[in-house]
């Protein structure tokens, strides 16, 4: 551990304002910190992908611990389902652009700390001039394109990725930085097929689990900052909030890793589209229909099956009819649905009824078909009357 000591009163007045030695006191008479560490904070400057639930916290805690510029991607704006977890925002924010929301917030707190916004979809062509001009990146994203796309572009930038993922009860941080240990590739080498990851609109999450991971999150990259203390390279924290089990699990260095190993094949970033495209056609063909063609189908009085593989607790809120079996329970109930009938299967926003639809077009339902968006789409496109959940 380095220990940066305290500075002598010259340095500590020439460094920081008679405001911010006020302001940071608590941190300046922590050894590992003192003026010298607080000093360095302020000349730092952290980047947060997304604005949501791991963002909200690891910027707030950023900001009000003096950290000199926080840059905010996101492109997204405000809903009132995300104020459960999202503490960057609030009720009148619903409808905002998050990095609207989030600015206001972080410059409330600490009007010292400069907030540079990156209202982009990272992608291939853009991730690289984005990430360049800060120290540490946080990884508060919540699709696996985003952090293949960061954990590469930080690998290639020589930067570290403070990676967090949260999924209900559970929660997962670490720090993949392929100067001084593994990447992310080296733990997960390829992303899995979109349909078959999962999703917290689907699955749900505890509201103060993002706070606890992206607390965390900031933690680490404080850590990095100052050099202090052993930040989680080459270890992946994982943490169970249900039962409050917290198990640190060793991360090795892959040598045969595509992008940090011996024999590296990948040199230039991956297109997130081309990604997504890549892996349809690995993972397990579905077909697909829009809200707007099955709502076409319903008011024509097409004959169609409609199969509904949420949850029950989940029918209860909102539902467009059809015949409720859930994901779960589709291999013992699929003999009691007619194969030769067109099929629409739908869900909270089209993952689950995916991965539903590829196995019953392998029993034989080849007229089968993925409600693209899922529930959601429906409401937001088709009638707003059947509630967001």
């Amino acid at each position: 551990m380095t220990n940066i000591a305290s500075q002598p009163s010259a340095l500590l007045a020439s460094a920081l304002s008679s405001e911010e030695i006020r302001r940071y006191g608590r941190h300046l008479s922590i050894p590992e910190i003192g003026p010298k560490g607080q000093a360095r904070l302020k000349a730092s400057a952290v980047l947060i992908v997304g604005a949501g639930g791991l963002g909200s916290p690891a910027a707030l805690y950023l900001a009000a611990a003096g950290i000199g510029r926080i840059g905010l991607v996101d492109f997204d704006t405000v809903e009132e389902t995300n104020l459960q977890r999202q503490i960057l925002h609030t009720t009148p924010s619903v409808g905002r652009p998050k990095l609207e929301s989030a600015v206001e917030r972080l410059k409330a707190l600490n009007p010292r700390v400069e907030v540079r916004t990156h209202a982009v979809r990272l992608g291939r062509e853009n991730a690289l001039d984005v990430l360049r001009d800060y120290d540490v990146i946080i990884d508060a994203t919540d699709n696996f394109p985003a952090r293949y796309l960061i954990n590469d572009a930080c690998a290639l930038l020589g930067k570290a990725d403070v990676y967090g993922s949260v999924f209900r009860f559970e929660g997962q941080v670490s720090v993949f930085f392929a100067g001084k240990g593994p990447c992310y590739r080296c733990l997960h080498p390829e992303p899995p097929p979109p349909h078959l990851a999962p999703d917290c609109a689907d699955a749900g999450v505890l509201g103060v689990l993002p706070g606890i991971i992206g607390t965390m999150q900031a933690a680490e990259a404080i850590k990095l900052l100052l050099n202090i203390g052993t930040p989680l390279i080459g270890t992946l924290l994982h943490v169970n909030a249900l039962h409050w089990e917290i198990l640190p699990i060793s991360v090795a260095k892959n040598p045969e890793c595509r992008l940090c190993g011996e024999r590296p094949s990948i040199h230039e970033l991956i297109d997130v589209e081309q990604w997504c495209a890549a892996s349809n056609k690995a993972g397990e063909e579905t077909d697909e229909i829009t809200v707007q063609e099955l709502a076409g189908k319903l008011r024509n009085g097409n004959p169609v099956q409609l199969i509904d593989v949420r949850e029950p607790f989940e029918s209860a809120i909102a539902t467009i009819g059809g015949t409720l079996v859930p994901l779960s329970l589709l291999p013992e109930r699929a003999s009691r649905l007619d194969p030769m009938m067109e099929t629409v299967v739908y869900c909270h926003t089209g993952r689950r009824s995916a991965h539903a639809v590829a196995y019953l077009r392998k029993l034989g339902f080849l007229k089968a078909k993925n409600l693209i968006g899922g529930i959601e789409a429906w409401s937001l496109e088709i009638d707003r009357s059947v509630p967001r959940y």
